[in-house]
């Protein structure tokens, strides 16, 4: 699973990287973790708050820490 973190190096991008790793280890869940802070490669994914989280291609949050609950969702 490919996880990309969309921000600028902010403490929620911080926190939401810290976050979704806690989780995937929790889970058990083998992931591919990359921050992306360059804000034109940011940009391509068209969301305008950050921090983002996109799971294999796909936009699944944009806009503060997400709950636990919802990236525990995404591991199934």
């Amino acid at each position: 699973m490919e996880v990309k973190v969309l921000g600028t190096g902010c403490s929620n991008c911080k926190a939401t990287v810290k976050l979704v790793e806690e989780i995937a280890k929790e889970r058990g869940a083998s992931i591919t973790m990359e921050k992306v802070e360059d804000i034109q490669d940011i940009m391509k994914f068209n969301i305008m708050s950050t921090p983002g989280v996109v799971i294999d291609g796909v936009v699944v949050h944009a806009g503060g820490i997400p709950s636990r609950e919802k990236v525990e969702a995404w591991f199934g």
